[in-house]
């Protein structure tokens, strides 16, 4: 679809991925059932749309061509595009994104400087997507942020969720669920901590 030199220079959030990918994913197997289907029906996970994933492909939210990233042995990045995660030696995307921008097209909301623009991994072509229900399993991982905003893009608060791995911790469910019972809350992104990467938005419903 789109044809730039492929490029194996990592990006921050895919430093922080191959670190971390492959043991996040032998720990999530450990993770109670009961806890991964717990689910709030005030909201609903998405991923990029297709119709912005199409545009995206072509020139990203920054005025760039998308990167060719070959991964690794390991694999494991989060893909946007359908909330899973790249599998060893796929070619994926990195692509600069706007969610909030994105979003402020759609609702008439005014974001203004909470804009932000950041590189997120997508394939390069178009895939199945995600349409849930629940939270994906490739958004989960031990440590993520839950930024809140109100219906005009404004921030209203926050949950660090710093060990999704432990069982005694709260959950994004749960996390999602305390956010979501301010009814000022439109809007929540699911952020990964170190280098603050978008990984998925979620809505009121």
């Amino acid at each position: 679809m789109f044809g730039p030199e492929s490029d194996g220079a990592p990006s921050p959030c895919q430093v922080h991925s191959r670190r971390s990918a492959s043991s996040e994913s032998r720990q999530r197997a450990a993770i109670s059932p009961a806890r991964l289907d717990r689910m709030d029906e005030t909201y609903e996970m998405r991923a990029i749309a297709p119709a912005v994933l199409k545009q995206l492909r072509i020139t990203d939210d920054a005025g760039n061509a998308p990167r060719l990233v070959v991964e690794d042995e390991e694999g494991g990045n989060p893909l946007r595009c359908c909330l899973g995660r790249s599998r060893p030696h796929e070619t994926i995307a990195l692509v600069s994104y706007a969610p909030l921008r994105r979003w402020a097209r759609e609702t008439g909301a005014t974001p203004g400087p909470y804009s932000e623009v950041g590189p997120v991994f997508i394939h390069p072509e178009e895939c199945d997507g995600w349409t849930g229900p629940g939270i994906a399993d490739g958004i989960r991982g031990q440590r993520r942020v839950l930024r809140a905003y109100t219906a005009e893009g404004n921030i209203l608060g926050g949950r660090l969720l710093n060990d999704l791995l432990n069982d005694g911790e709260p959950t994004i469910e749960e996390g999602l669920a305390e956010l979501y019972g301010d009814p000022r809350v439109a809007a929540v992104h699911v952020r990964a901590v170190e280098f603050g990467c978008f990984l998925a938005e979620t809505r009121r419903v």
